[in-house]
């Protein structure tokens, strides 16, 4: 589909946000701000990396905000010996008419869920940087297109190292956001275990609320909002601020100032707003620029983290002093 849709106005936007993120509640507990963040990525254009120890929820997560959204949904369990044919697919001889035919793979849906990414070897992980960055893939010579709307999530462990693969730096600049979920509160915990014997089955169900072609409105709804010269400055200065902290090797670039912007605009629309303000910028930071931060070895041996530099550059870099009245 390359047809532009019609912009949703921001007031339809944040609600159909709402009603997306009600439903997802209905199955998963306790992560509310990280799935805001996840649609917000969504509704950006972008991909979204969770990073968390295993069994809090993050595959039931990125299963609910497909079926929510109403976008087709496949899910790839990566292992060592996956191939990069396994996510693109390939090119099948097929005897009855004695031509190769393309069988596509996984990647031809319109969310994408990699498990487990860092489980699989760095050329399989390589067969997507082409699928984020340009919705598409190049196989046996032929350029093909992803669908629209086109996005990835996927979950790595960062506490388990045998048998694993870090992602690149390249590969995580793709994300616009990475997200940790974190484990419930005792209250939270509890209402998970209630609802499991509630419902005497494992599979929790989430019903669609939008579709395809409603996300891909909602999508140029937040594409039509402008945003205020000065907030577009203080997204500037902080990604520059990252390429001169004395504890990073590596600082931001500029697809990190550019996510930053993006994913603010994003969550101010799911706030209800058609302007943009600082503190949308700060929010999102965090989650935006530290997957992005390549630390020296004397700050990775102090045990600092990027997450920690950013909150710093929060702090010392100023914000505008006046932002443009709301439209």
């Amino acid at each position: 589909m390359t047809d532009t849709p019609a912009a949703l106005p921001v007031p339809a936007v944040a609600a159909h946000a709402d009603a997306v993120l009600d439903e997802i509640g209905t199955a998963v507990v306790g992560m509310r701000d990280a799935l805001e963040l996840a649609l917000a990525a969504v509704l950006a254009g972008g991909h979204v990396l969770f990073e968390d120890v295993p069994g809090l929820g993050k595959t039931l997560a990125a299963r609910s905000l497909a079926t929510a959204l109403g976008l087709d949904f496949a899910r790839l369990q990566c292992t060592p010996d996956l191939l990069p044919s396994d996510v693109t697919g390939s090119s099948v001889f097929d005897p009855a008419t004695r031509e190769f035919v393309f069988r596509p793979g996984p990647v031809f849906t319109g969310l994408f869920l990699a498990d487990e990414i860092n489980r699989t070897a760095p050329k399989t992980q390589s067969a997507l940087l082409e699928a984020m960055a340009e919705r598409q893939v190049s196989v046996d010579g032929v350029t093909r297109p992803l669908p629209a709307p086109f996005h990835v999530v996927a979950t790595s462990n960062p506490v388990e190292y045998e048998g694993t693969y870090p992602l690149p730096e390249a590969q995580l600049d793709r994300f616009m956001v990475r997200l940790a979920v974190g484990y419930p509160g005792a209250a939270q915990e509890r209402d998970v275990l209630l609802r499991r014997v509630a419902r005497r089955q494992e599979a929790a169900e989430v019903g669609r609320v939008v579709d395809a072609d409603t996300v891909r409105a909602m999508q140029a709804g937040v594409e039509a909002v402008a945003v205020d010269e000065d907030v577009v400055d203080y997204c500037v200065a902080l990604t520059a601020a990252t390429r001169a902290h004395p504890a990073l090797e590596v600082g931001a670039s500029p697809r990190g100032s550019q996510n930053l912007l993006l994913m603010a605009r994003a969550v101010a629309v799911l706030d209800g707003r058609d302007y943009t303000l600082p503190e949308d910028v700060k929010r999102v930071a965090v989650p935006v620029l530290a997957h992005r931060l390549t630390l020296t070895p004397t700050a990775w041996a102090a045990a600092t983290r990027p997450e920690d530099v950013v909150r710093e550059l929060l702090a010392s870099v100023p914000g505008p002093a006046t932002v443009g009245a709301a439209r």
